[in-house]
């Protein structure tokens, strides 16, 4: 089954006057990378965070973002910086003096500087805000996995009509070459026959053993049937349980290997052009498959 990467999620549970929201966006990357925001009072649960992530998630860049709500709050969750208030107020009295300055320094001058405050909340030991948490985290999760799925649904009839596609142009590939070979074999008499004008001094034998390696060379029915061997392959591995777009990339170089093949085996106009096509087809694919998981 194909899952998108991309995808988001949101979750907001309350209880007992805690509030918590945990909000999931997912983006394409080659491996699996979390970023977490996090409350100063969960900094000690960051990598239990992440676990649950990776647990879900095999792969993508994956943004989380959890807040922390208290109704009550019986303690505010900094203390002030002696130290830095009285910094501050001789920094300010130096500033009015160099600029004879007659405003008197007020509160609301000190209150300005960030540096008089010191933040000190710490991590929570309530189990019902761990708890909250882990629902909410947890309830986001299947809301990013519902629409990654939703999303591979549709990148799943993308890429079936693009095999579809792919087997079409084969199986006219696999017409031309086998109808070209005996014009080819053909050609090659006559042009034997203008250079030689007594065909007894010609080995037949040995004209027959060039023209049926002519014809194998030629033929590309082989590179055909790997080709279609490749694409069965590749629909088994989109409908399976498990599967990742990694594996799919690996195979679509194989395919990108046979129409090379054919392209440097056939000698029509008409085969090449469908060689481009496919080859196009399989670069549309290569980009699709970077948005799987």
């Amino acid at each position: 089954m194909i899952v998108s990467m991309t995808g988001y999620g949101y979750c907001e549970i309350s209880d007992n006057g805690i509030s918590v929201s945990a909000e999931l966006r997912s983006v394409n990357s080659r491996f699996l990378e979390v970023l977490s925001r996090l409350p100063r009072s969960l900094s000690g649960r960051e990598n239990d965070i992440k676990e649950i992530i990776r647990q879900k998630i095999s792969r993508g860049k994956v943004n989380l973002a959890v807040t922390v709500d208290r109704e009550s709050v019986s303690e505010l969750p900094f203390k002030i910086n002696s130290t830095a208030v009285l910094s501050v107020g001789n920094i300010l009295r130096e500033v009015k003096e160099l600029l004879h300055l007659k405003e008197e320094i007020t509160l609301n001058h000190i209150l300005k500087f960030s540096e008089v405050f010191d933040g000190e909340e710490k991590p929570s030991e309530d189990p019902r805000e761990w708890e909250l948490v882990e629902q909410a985290i947890a309830g986001a999760t299947i809301e990013l996995l519902t629409m990654k799925q939703k999303e591979g649904k549709e990148l799943e009839k993308d890429l079936n009509e693009r095999i579809i596609f792919l087997e079409k142009t084969l199986e006219n590939i696999d017409v031309l070459s086998k109808e070209r070979i005996p014009a080819a074999r053909e050609q090659l008499q006559l042009r034997i026959s203008e250079l030689v004008a007594d065909r007894n001094i010609v080995d037949s034998a040995r004209l027959e053993l060039e023209i049926v390696l002519l014809a194998d060379k030629l033929d590309v029915t082989e590179e055909c049937v790997r080709f279609r061997s490749h694409n069965k392959l590749f629909r088994e591995m989109m409908y399976a349980q498990e599967m990742n777009g990694r594996s799919l990339g690996f195979l679509l170089q194989e395919m990108n290997r046979e129409a090379n093949t054919i392209g440097s085996k056939a000698n029509d106009t008409a085969i090449a052009h469908s060689v481009v096509s496919i080859k196009e087809e399989l670069e549309k694919i290569r980009e699709q498959l970077q948005n799987i998981e």
